[in-house]
């Protein structure tokens, strides 16, 4: 079957910035995410643009998972100053977490040079049904990060589903 007419599942995009959830600038972030997540397979819901708060990261979480997406991707936020509060706000979310992602692409985003990935405190996890990721913000970061959480995503939407189980 050829990759493009597989579907995944359904995705939201979570756009962490004040600037573009104040509509002053649009860096292409949430485009450039949901582009790869299409070629990954998936039908994305749309984009949305929260200021960096905790209560709007979370609210936009929960909108996520209530409205049934198999798959949220937060950009932004996940550094380690006083405004990047996505990890606190993702973690308040989170059922249960899956370290391992959260590693790799931490490792796999140090390696090819996407600094903001390496010291990146971002989670991954499950809330419901529906795997939380949170990527760094730069386009590197993205696109490392997409190629190497794509292959794990399918795999984790299959045990939510129940799909792997005989």
């Amino acid at each position: 079957m050829e990759r493009s007419a597989q579907r995944l599942g359904r995705a939201l995009v979570v756009v962490v910035d004040d600037r573009i959830a104040q509509g002053e600038q649009d860096d292409g972030i949430g485009p450039l995410v949901t582009e790869l997540l299409e070629e990954a397979g998936f039908i994305v819901d749309g984009t949305v643009a929260v200021a960096g708060e905790t209560v709007d990261i979370r609210n936009a979480l929960n909108t996520a998972v209530i409205g049934g997406v198999d798959v949220v991707i937060t950009i932004g936020g996940t550094g380690v100053s006083p405004r990047d509060v996505t990890p606190d706000a993702t973690a308040g979310v989170l059922d249960r977490p899956i370290p391992g992602i959260a590693e790799a692409l931490r490792a796999s985003g140090l390696a090819a040079g996407a600094v903001d990935a390496g010291v990146s405190r971002g989670l991954v996890g499950v809330s419901g049904s529906t795997l939380v990721v949170n990527l760094a913000p730069s386009r590197s970061a993205v696109r490392d990060g997409m190629a190497t959480l794509s292959p794990l995503v399918a795999h984790v939407i299959e045990q939510l589903s129940g799909l792997d189980t005989p």
